[in-house]
């Protein structure tokens, strides 16, 4: 991808992350000084992020800080029209590659919910329901939603989760033990818990720091014969991810987003 020098552009989007990266108002000479420009290099652009409402000059200390104008922006499509609309390319992409189903996935009301789908071209594949809400603990995905929850959060949606009470000591360390995995690797792999016959490959899309998370999956029916590389699988899934993490202005990192590792839906 060539690169396009547009200094005042960059100049204005520098001057709204200063301002973004701290809480309190900050003064022209100490935005200056964090971009390592002049005060004058920065006056002008100051007052049209201010005419067109971007930021706010308080009168009384003469600092500036943001306005809400960029969250009116953000959310002008809700999140879930953005996710889907990130998602469509690199899924179909997916699809093609692997020849398998793909289906995408998000956490909601404790359960995991199917959003969206591209089936594979295969005459034998694994479809799953658009809508359908399947258990967190027994899925691939919901594996990997859970591995990215916060402690607290994580702790209070197993408490009431009627799939984690059945579960003895022993499971519960050993299912612990594969979240944490898949919190540092992005990715989960494994038979299903639900359906037997099936490997199932997911990985984590989004930030959890910005509250954006989703899980990609790719369920595929165990062959006889020679299987498919599970590595070419796992990398596949994992590009996938880290595509429509991309596609909705993210940065992809190892630790909230996606790359490898262990699978259930």
């Amino acid at each position: 991808m060539r690169t396009y020098a547009v200094p005042a552009l960059e100049k204005g989007l520098d001057l709204l992350e200063a301002l973004a990266a701290q809480p309190e108002p900050r003064s022209q000479s100490d935005l200056a000084r964090a971009l390592g420009r002049s005060p004058s290099e920065i006056f002008r652009m100051l007052a049209c992020l201010e005419r067109r409402g971007y930021i706010v000059k308080e009168p009384a200390s003469g600092r500036y800080r943001l306005t809400l104008r960029l969250y009116e922006l953000a959310h002008t499509h809700t999140p879930v029209d953005q996710l889907l609309h990130a998602a469509e390319g690199p899924m179909r992409e997916l699809a093609r590659q692997v020849r398998e189903s793909v289906h995408l996935s998000v956490l909601s009301d404790g359960k995991l919910l199917v959003l969206s789908q591209v089936e594979s071209q295969n005459r034998t594949r694994v479809s799953v329901e658009i809508g359908a809400r399947f258990p967190l603990v027994l899925t691939a995905s919901g594996r990997v939603l859970l591995a990215h929850l916060p402690q607290p959060e994580l702790r209070a949606l197993l408490a009431r989760d009627e799939d984690w009470a059945r579960l003895g000591p022993a499971a519960r360390e050993r299912f612990l033990a594969d979240l944490l995995r898949v919190r540092r690797d992005g990715l989960y792999q494994g038979k299903s818990d639900l359906t037997h016959g099936i490997r199932d490959v997911s990985a984590f899309v989004g930030n959890p720091r910005v509250d954006v998370a989703a899980a990609v999956c790719v369920p595929s029916l165990v062959a006889v014969g020679k299987p498919k590389p599970i590595s070419q699988l796992r990398a596949a899934v994992r590009d996938c991810a880290a595509a429509i993490t991309r596609n909705l202005g993210l940065k992809v990192t190892l630790g909230s987003g996606t790359t490898s590792k262990t699978g259930t839906r």
